[in-house]
């Protein structure tokens, strides 16, 4: 569908029957917890293409979304319970406290929360030009990054951004055939079916504006 007729077809919905973005907006959360069960192929495409109408400069379309298949996270999960375990074993007051029983127990309570993401997504942005151009692009997936999650959250899909260390090491790239030199991993979309959606607050916006004269 072209662009115009596909805005042709938003205007022809009733208002009262458009789905309302600020709702989205405001309703949305990070999800931690998840049903079982991968975000069909279908739902995730459609969703990832929100991502790619999202504002760039001279229109560089600087985002890319590798999808994480089975295999490749069973990986990426035994490497995230190495992390969680050097994570106690580099603090000496941490260390000293635990045995190999511990330790194992953490590996595994590791690897079931990497593999119990149903979908995982690694969402890049290309490093090309100056420094100017690589803030502009970086700052430009990270809109597309919102946009899929509200694209999501209209289907009932949940997701949490995740910048943890597994997503920068060197590995990783080489892992998901991503070229370090030439894309900058922004983070891990964990995505799927809610079983739990926390409640958050915000500060008041009138806490958060400066106005000038």
């Amino acid at each position: 569908m072209s662009q115009e007729n596909l805005t042709s077809e938003i205007r022809s919905v009733p208002t009262d029957q458009r789905y309302p973005v600020t709702a989205a907006i405001r309703s949305r959360r990070t999800i931690f917890q998840f049903k079982p069960g991968a975000v069909p192929r279908d739902v995730l495409e459609e969703i990832l293409e929100a991502g790619i109408w999202s504002p760039n400069h001279h229109l560089t379309e600087p985002w890319r979304f590798t999808v994480i298949g089975e295999e490749t996270k069973l990986t990426l999960a035994e490497r995230y319970s190495e992390i969680q375990i050097e994570k106690i074993t580099s603090n000496p007051k941490a260390a000293a406290a635990a045995d190999e029983e511990t330790l194992a127990k953490v590996g595994e309570q590791g690897f079931k929360k990497f593999t119990s993401k149903p979908t995982i997504v690694a969402v890049s942005c290309l490093q090309e030009g100056d420094d100017q151009r690589k803030r502009e692009d970086y700052a430009a997936t990270c809109c597309a990054m919102l946009n899929i999650q509200l694209a999501g959250w209209e289907r009932g899909v949940g997701m949490q951004w995740s910048t943890g260390a597994i997503t920068m090491e060197q590995n990783t790239y080489d892992l998901l055939g991503i070229d370090s030199g030439q894309e900058y991993i922004i983070g891990f979309y964990y995505m799927g079916y809610p079983a739990e959606v926390p409640t958050h607050e915000r500060k008041p916006v009138d806490e958060q504006i400066r106005w000038t004269s």
